[in-house]
């Protein structure tokens, strides 16, 4: 029986789970960046969180080349230092996760998983930028898309839920947290993706701004704003933070003001569902058809608002919302602990009677795909050793 720690690294924290075979979290911890680099600190929490045997890392990006999840060795660490440059705030401190435990635990294997390689599939048209082809050989820039560990298991379980063979049905899948992705899947396969050669592409977010003419940074650098200036500000004010008055784009604020009035939230939430259909849209026309649209993710499981006002605009593709089952949702939200240790995850079909489309909810599980992941690569067959 593998038990798997997968450890989940965020902005400011990491999540720490103990996942057994069975797919159920027997213990968790959510230490800050800084404790997890502690020695003691992190040899306190990891006695807290009981035994394991393997450890899988999520990482946000593989490039090009680590399209899919692969056991650490020294090779493949140097590997993943090249790749800093195509995600620095978000890769410096995974590694530092995966060194810190390395160093503690040298004795049990670890495994990168990356939330990039779901979309190894995404057909050229969807991978390429319309840019100067010598820039593209030269920095090799393409759309790779990401969140792809949360579409894996959003996919998996929309398919258990409906019944789909292997090979079958078409979804959008709304990954909806601090960060937002909507996704173009059909028959397990990525065909289109709102994020691209980083996460700031698609979709309005918390804190970072989406889309954006390309026209308008330039026009901005011309007028003197440094570089700096403009990455921390696409990055960490725009989104919801840049369009209402919490700095931290809290969705949750922005509901509750726009409940008392606050003219302000309306317009910000406006247009946080307004990007989000028209994503929904333009995915549903890469699978040529949608048979269900899943949200996942903080925001897609715990806010019944933002799923009801985005279905409303998507009647035309088939979906239909049950009002009253997302009115329920919203009432029992306060008392749901879905991310308790051994909590199960149910999927949640609101989908109206007689829905074209079925619109479901899917508790966001990426540490079950690491844990399995894992268990994938470092299987023993009967009598043998382990092998990647």
């Amino acid at each position: 029986m593998m038990r798997v720690l997968t450890v989940n690294v965020g902005s400011s924290s990491v999540k720490l789970r103990v996942v057994g075979e069975d797919g159920r979290v027997t213990a968790e911890g959510s230490p800050t960046r800084e404790a997890i680099e502690d020695p003691e600190a992190l040899s306190s929490l990891l006695e807290r969180v009981g035994p394991f045997d393997a450890v899988g890392h999520r990482l946000v990006h593989g490039g090009s080349r680590l399209t899919e999840s692969v056991v650490v060795d020294p090779a493949v660490r140097a590997a993943l230092d090249e790749l800093v440059p195509l995600a620095p705030l978000h890769l410096p401190p995974a590694l530092a996760a995966l060194d810190a435990l390395a160093r503690l635990r040298p004795e049990l294997p670890a495994v990168a998983c990356f939330d990039t390689a779901f979309h190894a599939t995404l057909p050229e048209e969807a991978v390429a930028y319309a840019l100067p082809q010598h820039w593209v050989a030269r920095w090799g820039l393409r759309r790779f898309g990401f969140h792809g560990l949360s579409c894996s298991w959003a996919w998996a379980r929309t398919a258990e839920q409906l019944g789909w063979a292997p090979g079958e049905g078409r979804a959008v899948i709304c990954h909806l947290g601090a960060g937002a992705s909507a996704t173009a899947v059909a028959g397990g396969r990525s065909l289109d993706t709102t994020m691209g050669f980083t996460p700031l592409e698609g979709l309005v977010m918390a804190t970072r701004a989406g889309d954006v003419d390309p026209g308008l940074v330039v026009w901005l650098l011309e007028q003197g704003l440094e570089v700096s200036v403009l990455s921390d500000g696409l990055e960490h004010r725009s989104g919801l933070a840049g369009l209402w008055r919490d700095p931290d784009g809290d969705l949750r604020s922005l509901l509750a003001a726009r409940r008392e009035g606050d003219a302000g939230a309306a317009r910000a939430m406006g247009v946080y569902t307004h990007r989000l259909r028209a994503k929904v849209a333009a995915m549903a026309a890469a699978t040529g058809g949608l048979d269900a649209l899943v949200f996942t993710g903080g925001v897609g499981e715990h806010a019944p608002e933002v799923r009801a006002e985005t279905c409303a605009g998507l009647a035309f593709l088939g979906v239909a919302l049950d009002d009253a089952l997302n009115q329920a949702e919203a009432e029992t939200e306060a008392a749901r602990d879905l991310s308790a240790p051994g909590a199960p995850e149910a999927v949640r079909d609101l989908s109206a009677p007689g829905a074209l489309v079925r619109t479901l909810v899917v508790p966001a599980r990426e540490d079950a795909v690491i844990a399995a992941e894992c268990r994938r690569l470092l299987a023993r067959p009967p009598g043998g050793r382990a092998h990647p």
